[in-house]
């Protein structure tokens, strides 16, 4: 296994479009700074007018925490099609490439061969993890300073102290993690069906737009659908903002993830095994 796993880390990382991922994310996050280091004052004017009003507020608000909530906010909503890159590509890229037939023909079960590609699909994604990590939260730090955390939800702004934040990200992270893993995991399962890694990368992405769509839609039926839909459950690291943390709802929302994971990974090794490979 050990072996297997080691040769799909050298097929994903000696690719140059796997670097795409880093370079975009590094992108993304460097001009989110810039723009919040040049003119963040404008930002919170805009979340703070209703209550300067009311309320004398003194300090840094955008400190690195402040910066780094607000990148995770934007950015681990267009992560999960960079895991779909090459989540996709695991399964479709070696029948397009003419080379799974011969893989399917070495003297190594196909669960293994399948775990391996799966595992170093996920070391990839916890890898993009915290690279984001490093750049979101440790730079924004060096960059922004640190303080309180100001939390801005639609019906309630809530301050965290700077010594009870740290730990909040680490946790989020953790989450976030699990999260970008079920979109790796799906992505993974409908590369099974393709000799094209782009059809099961559109098709990821079109399965996340079309169940986030159905989350966000405040009607009877699609309310009884929502707790089933993992799209439901990927802002489930927002929790460990709140004062105080609802456990239950996080950890619910963590084992539905984590049900997904084994389910879209059960079925693929399955299919797999069953399957007559003929490219």
């Amino acid at each position: 296994m050990w072996t297997l796993l080691q040769i799909e880390l050298f097929k994903i990382f000696k690719r140059p479009r796997t670097y795409i991922s880093f370079v975009a994310i590094a992108a993304i996050v460097l001009l989110i700074q810039l723009a919040l280091f040049v003119d963040a004052d404008t930002y919170l004017d805009l979340l703070l007018q209703s209550i300067r009003s009311d309320f004398a507020i003194d300090g840094k608000i955008a400190n690195g925490y402040f910066v780094c909530y607000f990148i995770l906010q934007t950015l681990l909503i267009h992560v999960p099609l960079l895991i779909a890159l090459i989540g996709g590509d695991m399964i479709a890229g070696e029948a397009n490439m003419g080379t799974l037939r011969l893989l399917a023909s070495k003297p190594i079960s196909r669960s293994s061969l399948m775990l391996s590609k799966f595992i170093a699909s996920v070391i990839y994604t916890l890898m993009l993890l915290v690279w984001m990590a490093f750049l979101s939260l440790f730079l924004s730090m060096v960059v922004f300073g640190v303080g309180d955390l100001m939390v801005f939800k639609s019906s309630e702004i809530i301050q965290l102290k700077q010594a009870d934040v740290m730990w909040r990200y680490f946790a989020a992270f953790g989450f976030a993690a699990i999260a970008m893993t079920t979109v790796a995991a799906l992505s993974f399962f409908l590369s099974l069906f393709a000799e094209n890694s782009i059809g099961p990368i559109v098709a990821t992405m079109s399965i996340v737009i079309v169940f986030t769509i159905l989350t966000t839609m405040d009607l009877p039926f699609f309310n009884l659908m929502k707790p089933y839909l993992f799209t439901s459950h990927m802002l489930g690291w927002k929790g460990f903002f709140d004062n105080p943390i609802n456990y239950g709802s996080v950890f619910k929302s963590a084992g539905v993830l984590l049900l997904h994971i084994a389910g879209f990974v059960g079925i693929a090794i399955y299919l797999f095994k069953k399957k007559d490979i003929l490219s």
